[in-house]
């Protein structure tokens, strides 16, 4: 079983560093999952049979990196407003293999060093695509990046705006980026099993108690070996 991986806790909340091969929360195959390890911690660690934990979002479950709980059912609300009203900053990092597109007269281009990638989203099924706008049901998708050669591969900074269904995934494959891994979006190069090499990196909340600002962060240290291939 993954060890859990614990960047902060308190008496009011809990932060883990998610593998990139774990679900955040059960399915109907009861595969492991992030909350059930959590809940398995709590209970080991305060003798409580049925300890209350709940996670505020989710990642993919081939995603790595930072996942908020709360341990109190009675700041969930407050948590979860944040999160609702966009209130919380998640950063993200990402690998590719290039950080170029191929336009319609077959011509490369560089992707710029920094920019900001908005589309119209829609999910369909268990996969996102970007349509026109206009269309039924799609949603702004809106993220800010900065890219950079790392080793043999480029390194993708994100500060996401929106929080869609795959939202990076399909915005970087959009240009013709995809991350490292994964297949579902055109990716060919290889990264580890059941995980695509997108981490989320910080998370900037405020305390439901203090109301002050924290910063929690994690790294991805398969990234760092990547680049130094």
């Amino acid at each position: 079983m993954t060890t859990l991986q614990i960047i902060y806790e308190d008496e009011i909340i809990l932060v883990c560093n998610k593998p990139g091969d774990l679900m955040v929360e059960p399915d109907r195959n009861n595969h492991p999952n992030l909350l059930q390890q959590v809940k398995n911690y709590l209970k080991e660690k305060t003798g409580d049979k049925n300890p209350y934990a709940q996670h505020l979002h989710r990642l993919d479950r081939v995603t790595s990196g930072i996942v908020l709980f709360t341990k109190q059912k009675e700041h969930l609300r407050n948590l979860s407003e944040q999160f609702a009203q966009r209130q919380v900053s998640k950063y993200y990092v990402a690998l590719t293999s290039r950080a170029s597109v191929t336009n319609s007269d077959t011509e490369v281009l560089e992707v710029p060093e920094s920019g900001v990638l908005e589309h119209w989203h829609r999910k369909e099924k268990k996969k996102a695509v970007l349509v026109p706008e206009g269309t039924e049901y799609a949603e702004k998708a809106k993220l800010e990046y900065t890219v950079k050669p790392n080793g043999g591969y480029f390194l993708w900074s994100i500060q996401l705006h929106t929080g869609k269904y795959h939202q990076i995934r399909v915005q970087l494959a959009s240009i013709d980026c995809p991350i490292l891994g994964d297949e579902l979006y055109g990716s060919d190069v290889p990264y580890k099993p059941n995980a695509i090499a997108l981490h989320a990196a910080k998370l900037i909340i405020k305390h439901p108690i203090s109301n002050q600002e924290m910063v929690f962060e994690a790294s991805n240290g398969d990234f760092e070996s990547l680049s130094h291939r």
